[in-house]
């Protein structure tokens, strides 16, 4: 296990990471989620010795390695932008730590040539870096990680470069590859949908402090805080301030109906959240209209901004009172920029936070789209 304990990393007057505890399971997989200079790589680079922190500890298997130099350290680290060795062949990148390990030339060739095989690397054995694509040389850096069969792998943002269909492949095939080798893997993701696609655990990163730590899916269903919602939502949150009074929620001019369970909080100001793909442009279908306990949908004016269309789905950003609000719908939606149209969610899909950013209250099964 991999243990931070406490772990601070200050620059001059700046906070890098800040107060950082993780515990890290061998075999498991375990995503840094955030968006750009949220403190992945500064974490990452804690994690493997390349810096070591202001204060704070980390231990693997309880034993404390701060001492312990890089290059005596069973760890590999794979960027965004490869890092391979220009004059070697593939074949040679691959191999390098193995050399470096005196490892028998028969074994060195079959680790290499397995991890060549399950990176679709074969046929560019023999052929040197910049013969291959930026894709392709990304694939060499994360064979070289392979054979290493260190104790800590870390992935900084690694797939970016890869063409669509093989980023899908290895984002199924990575967390399983190398928990067979017992390494912990960290795999650092400004992507929250590909934090769900990898599974395992999450830390939500803001600022150089992590604000949730568990697993990937419930810390997604059920964020602590607005920050780490938001962190965990792309397209973004949908956010509001409202007050409530009895069973009602009030947003500007529009009032929303809570349920029984919903209605018992406190009265008084909260902020909302709710994700683009429950806000809707037609009403939903089939509510169970026996439930009084549950309040039927309701609609709330809006007026179109923009419109994205990518192909399967559209992003329709509009303005929605004082807010600026965005609505994920499948298919094609052409819609012209000022057009008033009403916008549709269920009330059971928000959740509401306190005047501290704290969570109150979570929609049941949240994940679900």
């Amino acid at each position: 296990m991999l243990e931070l304990a406490g772990v601070s990393r200050r620059l001059g007057n700046e906070d890098h990471i800040h107060d950082v505890s993780l515990q890290l399971e061998r075999g498991s997989m375990n995503v840094l989620l955030g968006p750009t200079l949220s403190g992945k790589t500064s974490l990452m680079r804690l994690m493997a010795g390349l810096d070591r922190p202001t204060s704070g500890d980390i231990l693997l298997d309880g034993v404390s390695v701060l001492g312990i130099p890089v290059q005596k350290r069973r760890v590999a680290m794979v960027y965004q932008q490869f890092i391979n060795y220009p004059t070697l062949t593939i074949y040679e990148n691959i191999a390098s730590p193995l050399r470096v390990a005196r490892l028998a030339a028969a074994e060195i060739d079959q680790k290499v040539r397995h991890a060549a095989d399950l990176l679709r690397l074969t046929d560019f054995l023999h052929k040197r870096p910049a013969e291959l694509s930026g894709g392709q040389q990304q694939r060499t850096a994360i064979a070289r990680a392979l054979v290493k069969q260190s104790q800590l792998v870390l992935l900084d943002e690694p797939l970016a470069n890869l063409d669509y269909k093989l980023r899908e492949e290895l984002r199924q095939e990575l967390p399983r590859i190398f928990a067979e080798l017992g390494a912990i893997l960290v795999y650092a993701s400004t992507e929250p949908s590909e934090a769900l696609l990898l599974g395992g655990n999450t830390a939500t990163l803001h600022e150089g402090r992590v604000t949730q730590f568990g697993r990937t899916i419930d810390v997604f269903q059920r964020p602590v805080d607005l920050v780490t919602a938001q962190t965990f939502s792309d397209p973004p949150l949908n956010v509001a301030r409202v007050s409530k009074h009895g069973a009602q929620l009030r947003l500007d001019q529009f009032v929303i109906p809570l349920s029984d369970a919903q209605a018992a909080l406190p009265d008084g100001d909260y902020t909302l959240g709710l994700r683009p793909w429950h806000l809707a442009l037609e009403p939903e279908q089939d509510q169970d209209k026996g439930d009084a306990a549950v309040p039927a949908g309701c609609a709330l004016d809006g007026l179109v901004k923009v419109t994205e269309i990518t192909g399967s789905e559209t992003y329709v950003h509009a303005q929605v009172g004082a807010q600026s609000w965005v609505s994920l719908s499948h298919g094609v939606r052409h819609l012209d920029v000022g057009t008033a149209l009403p916008l549709y969610f269920s009330p059971a899909k928000i959740y509401l936070f306190d005047n501290t950013g704290r969570l109150v209250l979570a929609p049941e099964q949240s994940w679900q789209k």
